[in-house]
Order: C-alpha cells, then sequence, then structure tokens
C-alpha cells in the first residue's frame, strides 16, 4: 500500500480555504489535516466512509464542509447524520465557539465521533448516538445541518422539530433539490438554495435553506 503524501493533503488544504475565502488559520488547518488522519486509519477497519484516498478526502470531506462555514447561523448548530463529522467536526474544529452536536445512530461511527472528541479535546462537541426523530433534546438550536443523509423534505419531517423559532436549516445536496422541496411540512419555508463551489471538485453542490415558519 501506498504511502500517504500527507504534505501534498496539506497544501490542497491551504489552497483550497485560500480559494474560499474562509477563516482557517495554520492551527485550525493541522488540526482539520490531524482528523483527516484519524478518519484514514479508522476506515481501514471500520468503513466510515466510501472515499479511500486522502487527497481526495481533503476536497470532497474537509473542503465539501467548510463550504458551508459562511451560511452557519447561531452560537447552537445540530450536525444530523453525521457519519465520520461531515460537515460537524469540520465546523466545530473551524470555530471553536460554536456548540455542536452530532447526531449518528450508527454504533461505529459515533465511537469515532467520541474518539476524536477525546482524542483533540473539542470542548465545544457532543456526540449523540440516537436516531435524530427520537432525539429530544432540552434547547432547541440555532442551526440544522444535513449532509447526505436523506431527501430534503424526509430531513425536514425527521429532525425538524430540532429547529428553534428563528432558526435555519441547511441542506447539502449535490444536484439542485428543487424536487425535493415541493413536498416540504407546512412548518418550514424554502428561502433559497445556493450553488455551492467546492475547489477542486468537479461535481455539482448545492445549499438549500429553510426556516421555520409555524414553530
Amino acid at each position: 500500500m501506498a504511502m500517504t503524501d500527507w504534505a501534498t493533503c496539506e497544501r490542497r488544504l491551504a489552497d483550497g480555504i485560500d480559494r474560499l475565502g474562509v477563516r482557517a488559520g495554520s492551527d485550525v488547518q493541522a488540526q482539520l489535516i490531524a482528523y483527516l488522519k484519524e478518519m484514514v486509519a479508522w476506515n481501514a477497519t471500520y468503513n466510515l466512509t466510501a472515499v479511500r484516498d486522502p487527497l481526495e478526502m481533503v476536497t470532497r470531506h474537509l473542503l465539501d464542509s467548510l463550504v458551508v462555514l459562511d451560511f452557519v447561523t447561531g452560537k447552537r448548530v445540530v450536525d444530523v447524520g453525521s457519519g465520520p463529522g461531515l460537515p460537524g467536526l469540520v465546523l466545530a474544529i473551524a470555530r471553536p465557539g460554536l456548540d455542536v452536536t452530532l447526531v449518528e445512530a450508527n454504533g461505529k461511527k459515533a465511537a469515532f465521533l467520541r474518539h476524536v472528541r477525546r482524542r483533540f479535546k473539542l470542548a465545544n462537541v457532543e456526540v449523540v448516538q440516537e436516531r435524530v426523530e427520537a432525539f429530544q433534546p432540552d434547547q432547541r438550536y440555532d442551526c440544522v445541518i444535513c449532509r447526505a443523509f436523506a431527501a430534503a423534505d424526509e430531513c425536514a419531517r425527521l429532525a425538524g422539530h430540532l429547529v428553534a423559532a428563528g432558526g435555519r436549516f441547511l441542506l447539502m445536496k449535490g444536484r439542485d433539490p428543487a424536487a425535493e422541496l415541493v413536498n416540504l411540512p407546512p412548518d418550514f419555508r424554502h428561502v433559497d438554495t445556493v450553488a455551492l463551489d467546492v475547489p477542486g471538485l468537479d461535481a455539482q453542490r448545492h445549499l438549500a435553506i429553510l426556516e421555520p415558519g409555524l414553530i
């Protein structure tokens, strides 16, 4: 098995962050690469993600998560169906001022999330191993975010109870999810869909922004 060229991964991340124009200094970049190394190590045994090449992970996981950073509002954020921490762990590392809850029902993925939280002493991260529809937090969230979790209308139905009044629901999608937005629950309204440009990624990315209406 070929040795990973982590220096090239670091350069791709730095270049991508520069192109995105997001604030993420050398300390944040170093921690993101360290997180990626943990994911690569665990992925060999636990199959956390289908993406195997670390260089591709920089683009498809790290930069693909950082591209939504400026759309995150408020302090309390919940990542629904977080998987190996995408985008929630990336957001928590990049913005230590956020309080990020990662909801993941899969035991192995939740174990990885807890490992990363301990390994990097991420005091702003909480891991909840539970199905999202069963999760009843003491306080609703300013921002709910889903990446590759379910269709837009299904996401809103399963996780809509987590959004605070005046909060925001962010749905990270590939192609424009217009067809998925037709049957939203009546207590949500579609505010905007933004086409995203992930550096180095030759694929469509969109962010659908929903807000609670009658909640």
